[in-house]
């Protein structure tokens, strides 16, 4: 057995009755989120969204990295956002830790020394939201060309409270 046929069969059975084959790759609903990688966080469903309605970029923390920037970037231009959200969560473990905690955990984890590695660790969510909400708006490929809205996303309760 291979370490991932529970995944390819799964893959199977979605592609049975899969039904978004020559879908155009637009955001339907013009919609773009850059949120955390955390796994109890369902973007399209907390949105009430479908698939095909928005594009989403996730990483630790929910930051809005140059790679997230690239990506609005070609989502206003060239796939049909007109909002994005930037959405951390409660309860982050970016937002919990310090730099040296994440790497001393992550060295004794792969048994070798992590403390070169960057983590992105967030001090202050609120004020680091306001932020990167900040840095979208002033992107001149973005700038007034999409609306932008920075909220926190509560993981015990699924509901986003607006920040910026």
């Amino acid at each position: 057995m291979d370490d991932f046929d529970d995944l390819i069969r799964a893959n199977r059975a979605f592609a049975d009755d899969f039904d978004l084959g020559g879908f155009d790759g637009r955001a339907h609903a013009g919609i773009a989120l850059v949120t955390c990688m955390d796994s109890r966080i369902d973007p399209l469903r907390m949105l009430g969204l479908k698939q095909g309605d928005a594009k989403i970029f996730r990483n630790p923390g929910g930051r809005v990295t140059p790679q997230a920037l690239e990506a609005l970037v070609l989502g206003v231009h060239l796939l049909g956002v007109e909002r994005i959200l930037v959405v951390p969560h409660t309860r982050c473990a970016m937002a919990s830790a310090t730099e040296e905690e994440l790497r001393v955990r992550v060295g004794e984890s792969a048994g070798v020394d992590a403390s070169w590695q960057s983590f992105g660790v967030v001090t202050d969510q609120l004020e680091q939201l306001r932020q990167d909400v900040a840095k979208v708006r002033a992107h001149p490929l973005i700038g007034d060309r999409a609306l932008v809205g920075g909220f926190v996303y509560d993981v015990d309760t699924g509901l986003l409270d607006r920040q910026v």
